[in-house]
């Protein structure tokens, strides 16, 4: 008899937490049908703070609501985590990121994160505290680029572009510190992107990724020694999500709202400057 009355108070414990646990759960997680990701669910998007978290903030402040979109942006300093966070379904989407630097990403950590539309484009700058013009940088000179593969290849690609550097003929973008021809008597420091424009002091002048120079209060059309061209220009950031994702409706509405002409407005008037320019569209493979 205490047995049973021991067996019965059980049952009657995980009754009461399986209801406390169904009661818990907020509607914004689930559809009608109790499947997480439904149409009404919180579309949760990794963003670097700027100029990513701004424009979705924007979004999410003026467009969202009228879409039927609940929108959380969630700030990450750090160019691993938004897709490992995505990956391991954390956050529901990205926006940080450019297609070489995604494809790289998958290969080397064996994930699986897609793009799904093209938003903006930031022109990646060359930088210094001390040198007034490019010519300023001569033997000695001690230059930082980025230290992720893709990166670092558009910055050499910027500062061949500029004569500052002699590249191995076709390497194009997958440039590496090893296909220098000439440094011209340049040397050079990697540095992980992020961290550049706090050790821009430390250095006789940094390659510095758009969002982090704007970050950084920089201003690139007008404090840049040399300048990306926007034009034709292959890096633009892009909204990506797991595979198999690209067609979740809330997905779909936020890429409508990205690439609308409310975003084009405020991308123009919000960076005056250029330093982020809207750059809509499918994201070419």
């Amino acid at each position: 008899m205490r047995d049973t009355i021991k067996i019965s108070a059980a049952v009657a414990v995980a009754a009461a937490l399986t209801a406390g646990l169904s009661a818990c759960s907020a509607p914004s997680d689930t559809d009608s049908g109790g499947k997480k990701g439904g149409a009404d669910a919180k579309l949760v998007v990794a963003a670097s703070p700027t100029p990513h978290a701004v424009i979705l903030d924007y979004v999410k402040d003026k467009l969202a609501k009228d879409a039927g979109l609940n929108l959380e942006v969630k700030e990450f300093n750090d160019y691993n985590l938004p897709n490992t966070s995505t990956e391991n379904g954390d956050v529901d989407a990205n926006f940080f990121q450019h297609k070489p630097f995604l494809d790289e990403f998958n290969k080397k950590n064996n994930t699986h994160i897609v793009p799904v539309v093209n938003v903006e484009i930031e022109p990646l700058g060359l930088y210094s505290k001390t040198a007034k013009k490019l010519s300023d940088l001569k033997a000695g000179a001690k230059i930082a680029v980025p230290n992720d593969a893709t990166n670092e290849g558009r910055a050499l690609k910027l500062l061949a572009d500029h004569k500052l550097i002699d590249l191995k003929a076709g390497v194009g973008a997958n440039a590496k510190l090893s296909d220098i021809t000439d440094k011209k008597g340049l040397s050079f420091t990697e540095l992980e992107a992020p961290q550049i424009p706090t050790r821009l002091k430390d250095v006789d002048a940094a390659v510095i990724n758009g969002n982090f120079a704007i970050g950084a209060h920089l201003k690139p059309s007008e404090d840049a020694l040399a300048l990306e061209q926007a034009k034709g220009n292959p890096y633009a950031n892009f909204l990506a999500v797991k595979k198999g994702d690209e067609h979740d409706p809330r997905v779909e509405k936020l890429a409508k709202l990205l690439n609308s002409d409310d975003v084009k407005k405020f991308i123009e008037s919000k960076y005056t400057d250029g330093s982020v320019l809207p750059a809509f569209g499918p994201v070419k493979s």
